[in-house]
């Protein structure tokens, strides 16, 4: 399984690199757009619609994509798209855990997966506009949090995060998490010439914060949509690594927030 793993993961981390600094950015738009499209596919399951209900959402999906890029990726459109993105991650996913409300495949089921997914495709594609190494470090504070936080529960979790949701995530990770990613960025930061006074630090240390605890919020919904469902993994396309949307939980959560926050303080 270990070996699975690590080949599958080689393999994405390869294809993200050909398509973020080799392909034109039209075709690294549409390839986002499919994996995009693939994850409202497994949002669905998720939901348990039929299968050509399935395959209609992500074509609608990956039709939706397209109207958006076809029309410019307009920012009087995005940053409204991202700010509602933002709320809903901040307020009403913490009281969707309280709550436990159920996902269902209705019209708020189905608008939720693209609350999910196409503001975080529209982030994706303008973070590639800007830079595709800004956009690659973006993902890399996803990442970091995540490694951070699975190796620090690891060796010395002991109070439980969300027991209910995930009982394998614990507080003592999301502590490993902030500090690793406080790390990473402020590193980042000051070596590219973007932090030099004191302010800036304290502001790019709490946007850091901001991030990482969004990242968690992103994770910690979508392993409760899988318990919810009674399903382990979003799907079985990745070998090793469940589906698509177990892969890009986080960065649904997160990339939207440094996107809105990016163009919010240009």
């Amino acid at each position: 399984m270990l070996k699975t793993r690590i080949i599958t993961a080689l393999c994405l981390a390869a294809g993200l690199l050909v398509a973020l600094f080799l392909l034109p950015a039209q075709a690294t738009a549409m390839v986002f757009a499919v994996i995009v499209a693939i994850a409202a596919w497994e949002w669905a399951g998720l939901l348990k619609m039929a299968p050509g209900r399935r395959k209609l959402y992500a074509a609608l999906t990956l039709v939706l994509c397209a109207l958006l890029w076809a029309a410019g990726m307009p920012l009087p459109l995005l940053i409204p798209m991202w700010a509602l993105a933002l709320i809903f991650w901040l307020l009403l996913v913490p009281l969707w855990f309280s709550k436990h409300w159920p996902l269902k495949a209705d019209a708020l089921g189905l608008l939720l997966g693209w609350l999910l997914l196409l503001p975080s495709w529209a982030a994706m594609v303008m973070l590639l506009k800007r830079s595709p190494l800004l956009l690659l470090a973006a993902m890399a504070l996803v990442w970091v949090a995540d490694i951070a936080a699975y190796f620090t529960g690891r060796a010395c979790g002991r109070h439980k995060l969300a027991p209910l949701i995930s009982p394998g995530k614990t507080w003592e990770g999301v502590a490993g998490a902030v500090i690793a990613v406080e790390a990473y960025g402020l590193l980042l930061g000051a070596a590219t010439g973007h932090l030099i006074s004191a302010s800036e630090f304290v502001l790019a240390a709490i946007a850091l914060l901001l991030a990482t605890s969004v990242s968690i919020l992103g994770d910690l919904f979508e392993s409760l949509a899988k318990r919810q469902a009674g399903e382990k993994d979003s799907s079985g396309l990745l070998p090793g690594h469940g589906g698509v949307l177990d892969r890009i939980d986080s960065l649904t959560s997160t990339l939207p927030l440094i996107c809105l926050g990016m163009f919010l303080t240009a």
